[in-house]
């Protein structure tokens, strides 16, 4: 078995989301995480984008676990889609075993091994010390892990902050318990950057319940608020907001009733202490009641999209509905985000928008990860989970801490530290990685060409033409016959479209002529003269899609007669 220990990530790093986290000590591969990105607005039609799983699928033999360390889609949605084509030991909390067994059964993912593990316990898995932490965050029952090895801890903090107010069980952070972690010594930590750039700590500034108090009271009749449903934390905020308030609440997500009913179960939150309003007793004419219109990515805000502009067939708004915007903008979803904030400027004239420079997103700030690192006393920091510019930044808290730069790693998604005796001996080993982009079920070609022919077609539209020959002659039997899609009206274009099927005919009859007909030459040919054409005459490059289907003419000709005879 080899000592040497490495560290690399296959999602995460120099962006927002994807989250996969490798432990590589020896023969053994621990794997932290398996988390979507949400496209760009270049990406058209794609709904996320997940890791390259290749070097886990070359390697299944020596895969030992994978730790999924709370509910997020940012940290989990890849799951079932490794699940499909790797089936290995998976150890989460209790919470997140239960979504995960949901999407398992909804994707029809049968026989898999869904660990339940505590927030706070010690664990052996192939031969290794594995310690968990329970820390502070927006979902209950998240929780951070130290892999122990023979050079030390390995520790990965995920998403937390420091709030010494938060005593809510599922949510609490006992910091004493890195203690013993620290004692036996850190080769490593990974600590989160997405907040690295806010000065302080996240907390108090991380609760809602200031930035809207005053609208619940001062609201004249219902409350509406948008949320994801995956922020417990801030969820519960609210449930007390309207309990106190005395007002109903009708949850329009039934992934949040689930959820809820989850934390009930577990005994994280007594729902029974909110007066909630079943769906089949939900009216629009009710006033004193408090909605919460729920969602994950950007699902939420085409959710509230369709209620804006009255095509829901649950909720309608009035112009006395107090709107409450408290589900920030994620990479993304700014297109979807800003266009349901228009909508709802145009039905309400209480909307209330939640400051998201005032409220903090539960990720660590400075002085959380400063403490942290104060706790732990690590040989080597590895900032992960963040943009570029956020690892920089959470880099040069270390920097603040006298961590000499040799002992900062900034690295890229597949660049590999490795380790031997204590000592980071090379980063300059790399895998190459390509990201997953799945549309639907179906993971796309990722070189980009489909991304590519999805851009031409949204922009200049397409050209289809289409002419049927003769097999035998090459002889035009019917066209050819020009269509177009989003490219340009056809009545002002009949000059355009005369010259395309001129193109079409022109390309079909010089290879006839020289005796080197075949029909995808063709195709390619007439492709390329009708896009230069179109090109100069308007300025677009519409996609061309020739189509020559050739037929037996004799045989139609006969076939034609015969039903010409029977008529007779």
């Amino acid at each position: 078995m080899s000592n040497k220990l490495r560290l690399f990530a296959l999602g995460g790093l120099d962006e927002d989301g994807k989250n996969m986290f490798i432990v590589e000590d020896g023969d053994d591969i621990f794997v932290i995480e398996a988390g979507l990105k949400y496209p760009d607005s270049s990406q058209l039609g794609i709904e996320m984008v997940i890791p390259d799983f290749s070097y886990l699928i070359e390697n299944a033999s020596r895969v030992r676990a994978i730790f999924i360390t709370h509910g997020h889609e940012d940290v989990m949605a890849a799951l079932p889609h490794l699940c499909k084509v790797l089936n290995v030991p998976i150890y989460t909390a209790a919470l997140t075993a239960q979504i995960l067994k949901r999407r398992f059964m909804r994707e029809g993912i049968k026989d898999r091994d869904i660990h339940v593990i505590k927030r706070n316990g010690t664990y052996k898995i192939a031969n290794h010390k594995i310690k968990t932490f329970g820390v502070t965050q927006s979902i209950a029952d998240a929780f951070g892990i130290a892999i122990y090895t023979a050079q030390g801890y390995v520790v990965y903090t995920s998403e937390f902050i420091v709030d010494f107010d938060c005593r809510a069980k599922g949510f609490d952070f006992d910091i004493n318990v890195l203690s013993d972690i620290s004692n036996a010594g850190v080769l490593a930590l990974m600590a989160e950057s997405v907040g690295s750039g806010r000065n302080g700590h996240a907390s108090p500034n991380h609760r809602l319940t200031p930035q809207i108090e005053a609208a619940f009271e001062d609201a004249p009749k219902r409350v509406v608020i948008t949320m994801y449903n995956q922020n417990l934390f801030r969820v519960i905020e609210v449930l007390e907001l309207a309990r106190k308030n005395k007002k109903r609440v009708f949850i329009y997500d039934p992934d949040l009733e689930r959820l809820l009913a989850d934390l009930q179960a577990l005994g994280y939150y007594d729902l029974s202490k909110v007066d909630l309003c079943p769906k089949e007793k939900f009216s629009n004419e009710l006033e004193d009641i408090l909605i919460i219109v729920a969602g994950t990515g950007d699902t939420i805000f085409k959710k509230v999209h369709r209620i804006a502009i009255h095509e829901d067939p649950i909720i309608t708004l009035r112009a006395s509905d107090t709107i409450i915007i408290a589900s920030p903008m994620v990479p993304g979803t700014e297109k979807e985000g800003a266009k349901m904030e228009d909508d709802l400027y145009k039905e309400s004239d209480h909307v209330v928008m939640v400051d998201s420079k005032r409220m903090f997103s539960m990720h660590a700030a400075s002085e959380d990860l400063k403490m942290m690192i104060s706790l732990l006393r690590p040989k080597y920091y590895v900032p992960v989970k963040g943009e570029y510019r956020q690892l920089v930044s959470n880099a040069l808290i270390a920097s603040q801490m006298d961590y000499s730069p040799n002992n900062i790693l900034v690295l890229d998604n597949g660049q590999i530290a490795t380790f031997e005796d204590g000592m980071c001996q090379n980063i300059n080993e790399r895998i190459t990685l390509v990201d997953q982009n799945i549309d639907g079920n179906d993971s796309l070609d990722s070189s980009g060409l489909i991304l590519k022919d999805r851009e031409t077609l949204s922009t200049d539209g397409a050209i289809i033409c289409g002419v049927l020959l003769d097999y035998n002659s090459k002889a035009v039997i019917a066209g050819p016959d020009v269509q177009t899609r989003g490219f340009i009206y056809l009545k002002d274009a009949d000059d355009i479209i005369a010259k395309i099927k001129d193109l079409f005919l022109e390309c079909i009859t010089s290879l006839v002529e020289s005796d080197s007909y075949e029909n995808v030459e063709a195709r390619a040919l007439a492709r390329e003269k009708i896009s230069k054409f179109v090109l100069k005459e308007t300025g677009k490059r519409p996609m061309v899609l020739p189509s020559i289907i050739e037929i037996n003419g004799k045989r139609l000709a006969e076939r034609g007669k015969k039903e010409e005879d029977d008529n007779d």
